[in-house]
């Protein structure tokens, strides 16, 4: 093999190997919402089946010093309360993604507004949108609302639900 070749062979295959490692170790974005396999993928604090596509939830977030990874929720509601019992919940790398119900588009949770009223999965009744209408609560106000509604529910606890067949 002449030298003229060889260094074009060996060229091109350091030039395969490096687009192939940066290729290989891009992996998953570590940031904004994830693609979700509707009525495949459960609920991380309830373990629903997430299948209404406009009041579904993301939470991106993870320990300080680690990658952070994708939590799924089939409602608000339950991506709030399971982040706040995170240690991380403050990490600013921590990104909460909810659906507009008015077209299934993720949207960031903290700057939508949220209505009331609505049918949700597991009936914390606020559907987000990216555009302010009268009367919806910012991510503060829905925060509140969505305790106060598990205080008064008190069903969901985040457990799967057991049946009783004594009675």
């Amino acid at each position: 093999m002449n030298n003229k070749l060889f260094f074009r062979f060996l060229l091109t295959s350091l030039v395969s190997t490096t687009l192939l490692t940066l290729w290989a170790c891009s992996g998953k974005p570590q940031t904004g919402p994830g693609e979700v396999r509707w009525d495949r993928e459960v609920c991380q604090r309830c373990a629903m089946a997430i299948s209404d596509r406009n009041y579904a939830a993301q939470v991106r977030g993870g320990p300080a010093g680690s990658k952070t990874k994708l939590y799924k929720f089939d409602d608000l509601g339950c991506a709030v309360i399971w982040l706040d019992k995170q240690s991380w919940k403050d990490d600013p790398r921590t990104e909460i993604w909810v659906t507009d119900f008015s077209n299934g588009k993720w949207i960031n949770a903290k700057t939508a507004w949220y209505a009331t009223g609505k049918t949700t999965p597991m009936d914390y009744q606020l559907g987000a949108t990216a555009d302010p209408q009268n009367g919806e609560l910012n991510f503060t106000q829905a925060k509140k609302r969505i305790y106060e509604i598990e205080q008064r529910s008190n069903s969901h606890n985040g457990q799967p639900l057991s049946i009783d067949s004594s009675q």
